[in-house]
């Protein structure tokens, strides 16, 4: 017995002998702790690329302020991904750094009150001009006013239109407008809990938008896409909204469909812990009691700074470009404009 427990030993990296991200991840997989949770995510990664797999990516946080914009652009490019759910500031911030502006390194012991005073915001160590953001909200509230008022938007429908035009008369590419070209669907579930919301806000009161949003068709449409789905699969950075809307569309297909249709692969990058309730920190164990999650399914959680293991995971998973050009990739062209 004793000898069928101990039959695998660590096996120490030698630095000298990476020569890539994917040697990085594969020596991962015999070492401890967080490195190999992290190769284990490699491979479930891998695996949902290999099947004929729906894979959800959920985006809290602001991690493209952060510097991962372009990960997740290239992600929706190579069709790593097939569906994001993101926080609104994600995607204001990408709009904002489409039209060429930007975020800007600081110090978190920075003077928060002289920041104030000089028209700064500060997210961590991250700066950003308040100037900038307001031509940035501008330009929402300008685009906000060029859509249909008599009827109403589902998220997804005006974030692809806002990626459209941002694809047109940005300074560059980014999440919005890879995920317009790639026919891949962004939901914002708390899309009022942004700069885009407080834009589309403000275009109410001071040019009369009457711009609506049909939230509950986010809902709909999301658990159809797993309804259709032969397999899904997960990719949770952080929790917050993105996750809890990812996890319910499980729910309201069994509601809908009266079939167990709960995620086969789970992956979450989170630095929370599950003892205080929250769902950042929640195990996709207590998603099983929900159904969110098959009893079956190959699942990981990684400890970590999504800054910090995000980056090395995606490029590991876009370095292998064999499995990506063979896969079967979701096709999203029934859902309704």
């Amino acid at each position: 017995m004793k000898d069928e427990i101990l039959k695998e030993p660590i096996k120490p990296i030698d630095p000298e002998k990476v020569k890539s991200v994917e040697d990085i991840l594969n020596n991962y997989r015999d070492l401890g702790f967080q490195a190999r949770s992290l190769a284990q995510a490699a491979i479930i990664w891998r695996k949902m690329l290999e099947e004929e797999t729906t894979i959800f990516l959920g985006l809290a946080g602001a991690m493209v302020p952060a510097g991962l914009r372009l990960v997740i652009q290239k992600l929706i490019r190579a069709r790593a991904i097939d569906c994001l759910v993101s926080t609104g500031a994600n995607l204001f911030h990408d709009a904002h750094e489409t039209l060429g502006r930007f975020h800007y390194k600081g110090e978190h012991r920075a003077d928060d009150l002289l920041l104030w005073k000089e028209g700064i915001d500060r997210i961590y160590d991250v700066l950003a001009s308040e100037e900038e953001f307001c031509r940035t909200d501008d330009y929402v509230e300008n685009f906000s006013m060029e859509l249909d008022q008599g009827r109403a938007y589902n998220t997804r429908q005006f974030l692809d239109l806002l990626g459209k035009k941002l694809l047109n008369e940005g300074k560059g590419e980014g999440i919005l407008t890879e995920s317009y070209k790639g026919k891949v669907p962004i939901y914002c579930p708390a899309i009022s809990d942004s700069c885009l919301g407080l834009a589309l806000a403000t275009a109410k009161i001071k040019k009369g938008s009457k711009l609506q949003f049909d939230i509950l068709e986010d809902i709909l449409e999301i658990t159809d896409i797993v309804h259709r789905a032969k397999a899904t699969g997960v990719i949770y950075i952080g929790g917050g909204t993105p996750k809890n809307f990812i996890q319910q569309a499980t729910v309201m297909s069994e509601f809908l469909y009266k079939e167990n249709s709960g995620h086969e692969y789970a992956i979450q990058i989170i630095t929370d812990s599950p003892q205080w309730g929250g769902l950042s920190g929640c195990t996709f164990k207590e998603a099983q009691s929900w159904g969110k999650v098959k009893e079956e399914a190959k699942m990981v959680t990684v400890y970590s700074d999504a800054t910090i293991a995000f980056p090395i995971l995606s490029a590991g998973i876009l370095g292998d470009k064999r499995l990506l050009k063979e896969r079967v990739k979701p096709q999203f062209d029934y859902l309704k404009m």
